[in-house]
């Protein structure tokens, strides 16, 4: 497998950022002029990582690497800070997170990479706070991705958050804050909870979703809450809940395996004989 990791300077984020791209690596059988002048296009996984992470996370904590070495996959892992995947205008000179990964990774990928463009193609997913980057992404843009998978994550219900997790909402309100007060959050991309129905109501086709949580994860309460939502909904959306897990990379090591079957990759596997 390859590894790029690279530094650019961004538009959106206002500075340098950093990113990580695994890449499919060259079958023993072929020669590099084959391999590497074929002008194949392979499928795009773009991973984020969680609070206090950067692209680096799923590299170290998870075999990742291994997973998509075995599906013939892209993986894309974008540094995000702490900026909930959302635009912060009146951070410093800006950062806008939200921008940043459609407007402007995936143009570079896309360009720079041997990376198929296609809805059919594209997959994201995320783990807590890249969980519900990833709502953001997949429901707003649903025209980029054929399906997601949201760990230990879930939309949120606000006035549900504000009465049953009160410490948790401390966080919402930073976003509230930035959006410009509770209606204008409410009515904007952030609000994935809204954005659903809203997508559904106007018979938008949204990705696949996989949401997966562990029974023992602190966030727990707020998964069922939305999953008993998201049942009364008529969209293709699965849900895994799994004993003996809480909110740890154990548990996101797992479900990413999950998840690229869920995807529809098994039937990817490539390898290279030893």
């Amino acid at each position: 497998m390859s590894l790029a990791t690279f530094n650019f300077e961004s538009t959106c984020l206002q500075g340098n950022t950093t990113v990580s791209v695994i890449l499919p690596d060259k079958p023993r059988n072929l020669t590099p002029q084959a391999f590497y002048g074929s002008g194949k296009k392979y499928k795009v996984l773009w991973l984020l990582h969680g609070t206090f992470g950067d692209h680096s996370d799923w590299l170290r904590k998870s075999n990742i690497e291994l997973y998509a070495c075995e599906k013939d996959l892209i993986v894309v892992m974008p540094s995000g800070l702490n900026a909930n995947y959302a635009n912060w205008e009146h951070f410093s000179i800006g950062y806008n997170m939200y921008d940043f990964l459609t407007e402007e990774l995936m143009p570079l990928i896309q360009g720079w990479f041997p990376a198929s463009p296609k809805r059919e193609d594209n997959f994201i997913a995320g783990l807590s706070m890249g969980g519900r980057g990833t709502c953001v992404y997949a429901f707003n843009h649903p025209e980029k991705f054929a399906a997601a998978a949201v760990l230990s994550a879930c939309p949120r219900d606000v006035a549900w958050d504000r009465a049953q997790n009160p410490d948790y909402f401390r966080r919402t309100q930073g976003s509230i804050d930035n959006r410009g007060g509770l209606e204008a959050y409410l009515n904007s991309y952030e609000n994935t909870w809204q954005v659903l129905d809203q997508q559904v109501q106007r018979g938008v086709e949204l990705p696949r979703l996989y949401f997966a949580c562990g029974k023992q994860d602190f966030l727990y309460g707020a998964f069922e809450h939305f999953k008993e939502h998201a049942q009364t909904l008529p969209i293709d959306i699965t849900f895994e809940e799994i004993d003996g897990y809480t909110h740890e990379w154990r548990f996101w090591d797992l479900t990413i395996q999950k998840a690229l079957t869920f995807f529809g990759l098994d039937g990817e596997t490539v390898g290279n004989p030893f």
